[in-house]
């Protein structure tokens, strides 16, 4: 009982992971930037540079949308702070530095391995402070299945940035 009690304490986690139909080149070039954001998180409407450079420790980009239903239907906004990036091991960290949906302090990391057969696994994590009155594993899905409708969108981000190419 005293092992539930001091878990309870501590950070929430949860993680979700999909698998990509793209060379993890092409993968990484998406979800590596801020900019393209939008054309692979469905509920993200902007992604704004706030401080730094994009890449770096220290950048900063404020992220607003529909993440999170707002009681008067404001749009959810998010200032994220990368925390580290790694290209040649393809991954990264961002904390979530202040919001208006109670995450702040919760960090995300995403990280790609290459699955063979042109294809990714994408394996995103999350980190959250527990929020009072919220249902953990509630929350915990919540988020998983967002992410994961994300995952799932990355291949379509990478069609159409190649069919949108001049040849």
């Amino acid at each position: 009982m005293s092992m539930g009690l001091e878990a309870g304490k501590g950070k929430w986690h949860g993680s979700v992971g999909g698998i990509v139909g793209a060379p993890i080149d092409k993968v990484w070039t998406v979800v590596s930037q801020s900019k393209k954001l939008t054309e692979w998180m469905p509920m993200v409407e902007e992604c704004t540079d706030v401080a730094g450079e994009e890449g770096m420790p220290g950048y900063v980009r404020l992220v607003s949308g529909f993440m999170f239903p707002q009681q008067d239907g404001e749009r959810s906004w998010i200032k994220e702070r990368l925390v580290s990036m790694d290209s040649s091991s393809r991954c990264y960290a961002y904390r979530m530095e202040a919001s208006n949906v109670g995450l702040d302090g919760s960090i995300n990391s995403l990280k790609l391995v290459d699955y063979g057969d042109n294809s990714t696994l994408v394996d995103w994590s999350f980190e959250l402070n527990p929020l009072e009155g919220a249902c953990e594993d509630s929350l915990i899905d919540y988020l998983g299945y967002l992410y994961k409708s994300c995952i799932n969108r990355i291949e379509g981000a990478i069609e159409l940035a190649t069919a949108s190419k001049p040849d």
